[in-house]
């Protein structure tokens, strides 16, 4: 048996939430990154290996680019636990779009996960999370998960959401360089979407990009950023939705 972890994290924090929840299972894990640009098609699992797979949620549906890579894997009747990380406010539909992708690849899933952790674009929401108690707490999720599986129960968990999905909406945050951009390369090198033009990183594609923020995350110089008017305006509609602490959840 090996076990994975298939990841897609713009900016780290999908990553640590199921890092924490694979220490419940075996610190040995292979990790498949699914932020970076290629060709993922080849990859096909044994029906005794186990995948987390992990990916936030982009206003209640799975990120599309990710959910197009998902599509061409086989997985040949192996084991898999979707995971789903949001920024505090709600991931309605994007852990069952998982759910439905993973079944339609050929794996079969056998407990979900929604996680907390740092929102992407608005940091104050769910700041440092996932904290030392989300990180105790993903560790148990994990060791619950891990005696399911070796128990032999594969009935697959009732996963929260809604078919079809809500309507996918774009996100109209588009991060461009700003004069203090040093023209490094590192934003267009790091875009899953290859948005940015390594010619002139300063620019965004806006048909092409995905607003993961991820161009934010890596810029060495702090030279990215979105649109003030829209930030702001977003901020004042998301402040009352991401109010209080939201908790994880563990579906077996």
């Amino acid at each position: 048996m090996a076990l994975y972890l298939l990841v897609f994290s713009p900016t780290g924090g999908t990553k640590k939430a199921a890092e924490a929840l694979l220490k419940g299972f075996d610190e040995r894990f292979k990790t498949i990154d699914f932020f970076k640009q290629a060709d993922f098609s080849a990859l096909s699992f044994q029906k005794d290996d186990v995948c987390l797979v992990a990916a936030p949620s982009f206003g209640g549906r799975l990120p599309q680019l990710f959910a197009k890579r998902l599509q061409t894997l086989h997985g040949n009747g192996a084991r898999a636990v979707p995971v789903v990380v949001y920024g505090n406010r709600a991931y309605e539909d994007t852990l069952l779009e998982i759910s439905d992708l993973l079944t339609a690849a050929g794996f079969v899933y056998c407990a979900g996960v929604a996680a907390v952790a740092e929102h992407s674009i608005f940091r104050q929401f769910a700041a440092g999370r996932p904290d030392a108690d989300d990180r105790a707490e993903l560790l148990h999720f994990g060791e619950e998960i891990q005696q399911k599986l070796q128990s032999g129960d594969m009935k697959p968990p009732v996963i929260p959401g809604n078919r079809p999905y809500k309507a996918l909406k774009e996100n109209p945050m588009k991060p461009q360089g700003t004069d203090a951009c040093i023209s490094c390369g590192t934003c267009a090198k790091e875009c899953p979407a290859g948005a940015i033009p390594k010619e002139m990183p300063r620019m965004t594609d806006p048909a092409l990009c995905i607003s993961c923020m991820r161009c934010i995350a890596v810029c060495p110089v702090g030279a990215r950023k979105n649109d003030d008017t829209l930030y702001n305006a977003t901020l004042e509609r998301l402040t009352p939705l991401c109010e209080g602490r939201k908790e994880n959840e563990l579906f077996l």
